[in-house]
């Protein structure tokens, strides 16, 4: 009988059926040499089996060893069609590439055949967001702008939103690199490259009156943003300004500096920025990386339009 752990469960098809020698002897191993959970060992099993049914429908003879590339990906396009989703898939696979370099390691095999099968690729979650409602409220809200925490905080959420400029790249913004005469930040980002980020009126007189405010706290660094002691703003400080600022604001879900980042960059995409833009704006190294911002505008687009059009839901009949 197939492989067996000691917690008791009902016999599923699957696992009543007589199982290959060879995978007997690999769950085994994963048990008692590599101390695998025996959950981790039952979806192994899972899969194998699965894998043996496939290669055994019909009553054709299954040699594990004489599996061939084409094989798997036969049985990855019919579960596929089954309706098993990325996820699963590369599950499966990764199993039998587990497997076969079992068999390899026993000088049983000189390849593997499994590891020329392509994994499943997994589809790109789309960036979280905040409503530009929600935005609007936290930077209208009242500050009192003679006091420099208050007046710090809020042009901290503005940089974010603005400029869609990185956590580490706010903290480690300096001084001399903002400029609000011309209206534009030096940013120094990813593998040591620099880009020149503008921004508006309104930031640019935020940015001076923090600066008069902060002169009364002795920075003692030349970074733009400082606590109240002087000191460069650290990432935990940076996230509970945007988080708790937000949430009173009425936000909801994941509320950070980076889905401001996001945010950023679909409000310029929804307002008719071009992707390019955008792309050098956020300092991206490739357009496909700015690219998922198409799917959130056409989503909310979506949203929107379900949401305003009187026929957009109608049933048709």
């Amino acid at each position: 009988m197939g492989f067996t752990h000691d917690h008791s469960a009902a016999c599923h098809t699957l696992e009543c059926m007589p199982m290959n020698a060879t995978f007997e002897r690999f769950l085994q191993y994963l048990r008692h040499e590599r101390n695998l959970s025996w959950r981790t060992v039952d979806t192994y099993q899972r899969d194998l089996l699965q894998w043996e049914a496939y290669m055994t429908a019909g009553n054709h003879p299954f040699d594990p060893l004489s599996v061939t590339p084409g094989d798997i990906r036969s049985w990855v396009i019919e579960r596929a069609a089954q309706g098993d989703c990325p996820a699963t898939l590369r599950r499966r696979v990764q199993a039998l590439r587990a497997f076969y370099r079992y068999l390899l390691r026993k000088n049983l095999l000189s390849s593997n055949p499994a590891a020329q099968v392509e994994l499943a690729k997994m589809p790109r979650p789309l960036p979280k967001l905040v409503r530009e409602k929600t935005v609007d409220a936290l930077l209208d809200a009242h500050v009192d702008t003679d006091d420099f925490t208050q007046v710090r905080d809020r042009l901290v959420v503005m940089l974010f939103y603005e400029t869609g400029i990185r956590l580490s790249e706010l903290i480690g913004l300096q001084d001399t690199a903002v400029d609000t005469f011309k209206r534009e930040l030096k940013v120094h980002g990813k593998r040591d490259k620099d880009r020149l980020v503008p921004f508006g009126t309104e930031l640019a007189q935020w940015i001076d009156r923090y600066r008069d405010l902060r002169s009364g706290v002795k920075p003692e660094c030349g970074n733009l943003l400082v606590t109240a002691k002087g000191r460069p703003m650290y990432p935990s400080l940076v996230y509970h300004v945007v988080h708790d600022g937000l949430v009173q604001a009425g936000g909801t879900g994941k509320l950070s500096p980076h889905v401001l980042r996001h945010t950023f960059a679909s409000v310029m995409l929804n307002h008719g920025a071009q992707l390019n833009s955008v792309k050098e704006l956020l300092g991206h190294e490739s357009l496909a990386a700015t690219q998922v911002y198409t799917h959130v505008t056409l989503s909310e687009l979506q949203h929107n339009y379900e949401l305003a059009h009187p026929r957009a839901l109608k049933k048709g009949g």
